[in-house]
């Protein structure tokens, strides 16, 4: 049914958890994935007239989040690697998430997105995460959302 889906990840523990579930939902369909992760921009420092000379410069900062990405994503790589899935993993840089998820999954002709319901500002929010809210009101691509089921306390 879907041959091409996108996981996103934010590289929390969470997000981590439905990533997984992501590649055992894209193992049944046998569909390829790709595995998205969304850096914030580079933001200088405002209210200064100088930047600090601790403060990474562009370049430096940029390299870091890429290899964030590759570090987020990796398990998601893996575990499709053990399932036999076409996968590679994609590190974006944007302001809005949801913007750029629902991007990207247009440019790559995703045909499915999957994500969490809450990710790392998903507390603030009753029903589901402000990533996922943005995502599903602006893509005509179908959206799976994954809810965690937290396990009851063992007494």
């Amino acid at each position: 049914m879907y041959r091409k889906i996108l996981i996103t990840t934010d590289g929390s523990a969470v997000s981590s958890k439905t990533a997984c579930a992501g590649v055992a939902f894209a193992a049944q369909m046998q569909a390829e994935v790709l595995v998205l992760f969304v850096a914030p921009e580079y933001q200088y420092p405002i209210y200064v007239e100088i930047v600090p000379p601790s403060y990474p410069s562009e370049d430096d900062y940029r390299a870091a989040m890429l290899k964030a990405g590759e570090e987020h994503t990796r398990a998601v790589v893996l575990a499709c690697q053990q399932q036999s899935l076409p996968c590679r993993s994609l590190t974006a840089f944007a302001e809005h998430t949801a913007m750029k998820i629902v991007e990207v999954a247009e440019q790559q002709q995703c045909d499915l997105i999957f994500m969490g319901s809450h990710g790392r500002s998903g507390w603030g929010q009753l029903l589901l995460g402000s990533v996922t809210n943005k995502v599903l009101s602006h893509t005509r691509i179908p959206v799976l959302v994954h809810r965690l089921i937290k396990e009851p306390d063992s007494k």
